[in-house]
């Protein structure tokens, strides 16, 4: 296709010859070996003149459309090389750095396996504020950010389930109401995120008491605690893997109601990208792909 369009903008092969660095014989093997290949005919010779035919000039669109997608490429490669960033700081809301950072560090190190990631971790005012300040690079927060300088990109909703443990009989109705939770043995998870917030909304939306026996601040502490404590807890759906499940000997059971009660999960960075340069690019078109995959196997 180079080749092709470099004939056209000369008008002549002795001309495209000298250009290219090719003999004319070897450049009229090649122009015929492509129409043979596409089975048309690209040129029509008018004196010594070379004219495009129709298909000739649906096909020097199409090669000038490559060489463009080419030069583009090419200038967004010598950006990333020259602004490669080697070190990225993390902003994590303590929910998220338990649910969602791991499968982010997964795949910004997929794309650039040198990079050194620095976590840190607050609540979701100070992460936006991290952020905000240029004192993290990324930050990953359980909510909708509206600020003027800041880009917001929605990865996934989330929502509560209902974890128990297999031995723990809670209802014998096919399906349960939000009801069963009042009265029931629950550890929950530390109060301060938008977890453990919503958890509480619910709980005085419908008047319900559960029998808090722990409240904890690890997903991982909470799920292997429910067996042996014959209790049950409220997690994000983000969190509970099968394997998960089925390693601690836990079942879920759907609630209407819990299933309403939803929050988006969402990457903050700044807008004003120009210390990152074509990496940030490259790290968000990668996060997105991502999350979208993620999102359509659910």
């Amino acid at each position: 296709m180079h080749i092709f369009a470099t004939v056209v903008e000369q008008s002549s092969l002795n001309k495209a010859s000298t250009l290219l660095n090719l003999s004319q014989p070897a450049l009229s093997r090649k122009i015929a070996k492509l129409e043979e290949e596409l089975e048309v005919a690209l040129f029509r010779r008018v004196g010594k003149r070379l004219e495009l035919t129709s298909a000739g000039q649906m096909t020097y669109a199409y090669a000038k459309e490559l060489r463009d997608s080419q030069q583009r490429y090419l200038q967004s490669l010598a950006e990333y090389r020259h602004t490669e960033r080697r070190e990225l700081t993390i902003g994590a809301s303590l929910t998220t750095l338990q649910t969602t950072l791991p499968d982010l560090i997964q795949v910004l190190t997929r794309l650039n396996p040198e990079l050194e990631i620095k976590a840190v971790t607050g609540k979701t005012h100070e992460i936006v504020s991290l952020v905000r300040d240029k004192r993290a690079d990324l930050g990953l927060v359980a909510s909708i950010i509206d600020e003027s300088q800041l880009a917001c990109l929605p990865l996934f909703e989330d929502h509560l389930q209902l974890v128990l443990p297999r031995n723990l009989l809670v209802t014998d109705r096919s399906v349960p109401e939000i009801s069963v939770l009042d009265g029931l043995p629950m550890i929950l998870f530390s109060k301060g995120t938008w977890y453990r917030v919503l958890t509480d909304e619910l709980f005085q939306r419908y008047r319900l008491s559960p029998d808090v026996r722990m409240e904890i601040d690890s997903f991982e502490a909470i799920l292997r605690l429910l067996h042996t404590c014959r209790a049950a807890t409220l997690l994000p759906q983000s969190y509970l893997r099968a394997q998960l499940l089925e390693d601690n000997e836990l079942t879920l059971l759907p609630i209407r109601e819990l299933a309403q009660a939803r929050r988006t999960t969402t990457l903050i960075y700044s807008l004003d990208d120009q210390p990152y340069g074509a990496s940030m690019r490259l790290w968000l078109d990668a996060i997105k792909g991502h999350f979208t995959d993620e999102r359509d196997t659910r």
